[in-house]
């Protein structure tokens, strides 16, 4: 698709699947257009020199936390074996940049994991996929089949005696599993839940007990550019703070949804005109989720014009997070919008904390409640009521009252709602039901 836009729109992760659509995912595509020139690089260069490369370059963790990738890396205890993870459980509502990624430009994701591995020291790489990619999942398999006939994988990476395989593995379908410890029992046969904290890294205590670094798959899929291209131009692709480009997942009421590698510091009003095409049928917009499920809303009013990066977004209140950006126009009932959520965090809490078990129930309840016409004048204060106690003080970041943070994110649609539609929630209690219907 081409965009006439007002600002200049780099491609780097999207631009061989734009490029060539019809061939982009096959390893005669991807070398022809430089791929593994990048990991040929890496390994003439040492390990303390990749990760500088990499915290120079200021390349940002793109599954959510925007932990600097190179930091990340630097983290990791001396302890051997060490283990890569490369985190493709893309289960956070209206996130799907990844699958994308897996799908049309598999060799891009298997050598940025071997340019993560040689940093590290790592000789064992797993690639997590959420359960339900069968498709993107066949495809990652057969790349990395003709990596290893090809001889970029194995026993003797491309002739130097480096040795590493990568294994895929597909999930069970469980959102959890997205938080990288409870990754980490699933991949080790366990119960997919998040683990007690500290350690807070994996790069202390991580897979089979051993030091593991865990990247997303936006993530490594930039490696293979910044080593061929440099620090430098990656810094200067975009905004100052925020470097390189980055994916949006766009959807909901918006014109041209889809996914979009866009550069840092474009406004959210240029995302939605001038990317998106405009609100659906001509509708006003009303609101929108910024960075996923687990982000407190926008409104025009406030925020349109606010730069999209993570200091901007973090100041206003929210994050850019996974990149999912979902589009409410004036149609869209606030109190069903926050229920939906909700409900899937209540549905994917997977149970082993009170606050987070118990309070995303009771605020399901309360919400489904106010939407069928029973609220009751106490629920609008017995929604803040629960919240606080998920998220004490009702703070954003929230405050870690959980072993992860699923339970205090779940506040974030009740903390929208009742910052910006008290009103709307308000005229359910009393008016009987939803307006909207």
């Amino acid at each position: 698709m081409t965009l006439t836009t007002s600002f200049e729109r780099p491609l780097v992760v999207t631009k061989r699947m734009v490029d060539h659509p019809a061939d982009s995912h096959t390893l005669e595509r991807y070398r022809a257009t430089g791929g593994y020139e990048g990991i040929r690089r890496a390994l003439d260069m040492t390990r303390d020199e990749l990760v500088e490369l990499v915290k120079e370059s200021g390349l940002l963790g793109r599954g959510g936390a925007a932990f600097s990738a190179g930091m990340k890396w630097s983290l990791l205890a001396p302890a051997r074996p060490a283990y890569l993870i490369v985190n493709g459980d893309e289960s956070e509502p209206g996130t799907f940049k990844d699958r994308q990624l897996i799908e049309r430009d598999p060799h891009q994701i298997i050598e940025g994991a071997m340019i993560a591995s040689w940093a590290n020291e790592v000789n064992h790489a797993f690639i997590y996929i959420r359960g339900e990619y069968a498709k993107p999942a066949r495809r990652l398999q057969a790349a990395i089949d003709e990596a290893y006939a090809a001889g970029i994988l194995g026993e003797n990476v491309m002739g130097t005696g480096y040795h590493l395989d990568i294994t895929v593995h597909l999930g069970a379908g469980a959102y959890i599993c997205g938080e990288e410890t409870a990754l980490i029992n699933s991949l080790e046969g366990r119960r997919g839940e998040p683990r007690l904290k500290p350690p807070y890294f994996p790069a202390a205590i991580g897979l089979y007990g051993q030091p593991t670094v865990v990247n997303n798959i936006e993530t490594v899929s930039n490696l293979p550019h910044i080593v061929v291209n440099g620090a430098e131009w990656y810094k200067n692709l975009a905004h100052p703070e925020d470097t390189g480009t980055f994916m949006i997942s766009l959807s909901g009421h918006i014109n041209r949804p889809g996914n979009y590698e866009l550069p840092h510091g474009i406004t959210w009003r240029q995302l939605f005109d001038e990317v998106g095409g405009g609100i659906r049928n001509g509708n006003e917009l009303k609101m929108w989720i910024p960075g996923g499920a687990s982000a407190p809303w926008f409104t025009p009013e406030e925020h349109l014009d606010l730069e999209i990066t993570k200091n901007a977004t973090a100041g206003a209140g929210s994050m850019i997070g996974s990149g999912a950006v979902i589009v409410m126009d004036e149609t869209t009932c606030v109190v069903r919008a926050a229920e939906r959520v909700v409900r899937f965090f209540a549905h994917e809490s997977c149970g082993e904390c009170t606050p987070c078990r118990e309070g995303t129930s009771w605020l399901e309840m309360i919400l489904r409640r106010i939407e069928s016409g029973l609220g009751r004048p106490i629920d609008a204060d017995l929604l803040l009521d629960v919240s606080d106690n998920i998220n004490i003080g009702l703070s954003w970041p929230p405050r870690q009252t959980t072993i992860c943070p699923l339970g205090p994110s779940a506040t974030s649609p009740i903390m929208s709602i009742m910052n910006y539609y008290k009103d709307e929630v308000l005229e359910h209690i009393h008016g009987g039901g939803c307006p909207f219907k």
